[in-house]
């Protein structure tokens, strides 16, 4: 399930503010100098976030300041139902600041209307020798870089050891199960939960289950133009498998799902300790973890044939990108650099944006990490030799496929729609989002 922590608003997409990026022949700042200034300059910096996120942001900041007097970063941060509303209207009075937080969903969005830097441009100031070619590719647009990758984070299921030991279950082997596997275990688990403890919180309220689920089926929710290319049969037989288990008792009720998937994290049926297993991204194990009070652990999607198939993949928690309208992106590449790059950064932000993409920054802050985030990086470490070339990037107008994944699948639960119907409206749908983008 993986339930959205950000309440997924229709942000920059539904505003129709798309229509107002009047930003042909934007690119780096026109004339602006490429080489760091001795004079005195200020940058703004935007991201969305809590209290904890913007306090080990100033942080950074205060050290970056620091290291480079002449260098002023004014910060400007919001929560995300606002942000991307705000973002698009500074952006369509061409005045958007000069350093920012980015999400996947939107990186097409405005790079393909020339409001991102391409970073490949001031490579003098950004080192990107410790990232993970992979990594870099998912921030990669039209071969523009437009976005490095605070952090990233994989699809895994999560586990609660203690509910299999009392169904009698063992921990599987997560490098051989298959989907057979993971239904004959969460029936288990159900049969032995008495109606208050049950195998499988499910998924089909996000597109992360679904990525996973087509690439292992030989397909992708875009082709390499971005268009939607997903073909109805996948969809269908997602939709299918969640039916299945829904109907075996593997899972609670359609009306329980959907009524535990709106209360968010803190009510899901992990954090109430009321699933064995569950479907979210690895990095939210420790915040699983607090919310359940229960030794949760992480394991590797089940495939269908049980081996590894390359269709685990690294996905951003978010990136770092510039406006390619700034007046100093020698500058602005200069304190991406430092975000990404430095120990002082890291000593402050840990895992707060995600385990880190630059592999010796990863390596350098895992000794201070809780336990849960430990096991986190370790996690994704493990995936390293199995994991395949990242997803397509979501083009514009694909931000709304999390409403439609919700819509549909809700639709399929209480048998609104067949799989197949719900397969070929959501295929419609997305690609008109898409077309309007």
């Amino acid at each position: 399930m993986s339930i959205s922590k950000h309440g997924r608003a229709a942000g920059f997409i539904a505003t129709g503010a798309v229509a107002a990026l009047l930003l042909a022949g934007c690119s780096a700042g026109g004339d602006a100098a490429t080489e760091l200034s001795d004079e005195p300059v200020t940058l703004r910096f935007t991201w969305w976030g809590n209290d904890a996120r913007t306090a080990a942001t100033q942080e950074v900041i205060a050290a970056f300041e620091k290291e480079y007097p002449n260098i002023t970063i004014e910060p400007q941060f919001t929560d995300w139902a606002g942000y991307w509303d705000k973002l698009a209207t500074e952006t369509a009075a061409n005045d958007t600041p000069d350093i920012i937080q980015m999400d996947e969903k939107y990186i097409a969005t405005y790079g393909d209307r020339g409001a991102l830097l391409d970073l490949k441009t001031v490579g003098d100031q950004l080192d990107l020798s410790d990232f993970p070619k992979e990594t870099l590719t998912s921030g990669t647009v039209n071969d523009s870089l437009y976005g490095v990758p605070s952090g990233i984070t994989s699809y895994s299921i999560v586990v609660n050891p203690t509910l299999l030991a009392s169904a009698g279950i063992e921990m599987p082997d997560d490098e051989t199960w298959t989907w057979d596997d993971f239904t004959a275990l969460s029936k288990q688990v159900s049969a032995a939960g008495g109606g208050s403890i049950y195998g499988f919180q499910p998924f089909g309220f996000e597109d992360g289950g679904l990525n996973n689920w087509a690439r292992q089926h030989g397909d992708e929710l875009y082709n390499d133009k971005g268009e939607v290319s997903i073909k109805p049969e996948t969809l269908a037989s997602w939709w299918s498998y969640l039916l299945e288990l829904v109907n075996d008792g593997a899972t609670p009720s359609a009306s329980a799902i959907v009524e535990k998937q709106a209360g968010g994290l803190a009510e899901s049926f992990t954090a109430t300790n009321a699933a064995a297993f569950a479907p979210w991204w690895n990095s939210q194990l420790t915040a699983l973890t607090e919310a359940s009070g229960s030794p949760l652990e992480l394991l590797r999607i089940p495939t269908v044939d049980g081996g590894a198939d390359g269709s685990a993949y690294y996905k951003p928690s978010m990136y770092w990108s510039a406006s390619a309208r700034t007046a100093h992106p020698a500058e602005a590449a200069l304190f991406i650099d430092f975000l990404a790059n430095s120990e002082t950064a890291a000593d402050s932000l840990l895992t707060e944006r995600g385990v880190p993409a630059n592999t010796k920054i990863r390596e350098y802050i895992t000794p201070k990490l809780a336990e849960t985030d430990q096991a986190v990086v370790e996690f994704l470490d493990g995936l390293a030799d199995d994991i395949g070339e990242p997803p397509t990037v979501t083009p514009a107008g694909g931000s709304a496929i999390e409403a439609l994944v919700k819509q549909y699948t809700e639709q399929v639960l209480f048998g609104k729609n067949t799989p197949d119907q719900a397969a070929e409206g959501f295929i419609k749908d997305l690609k008109a989002a898409v077309a309007a983008g």
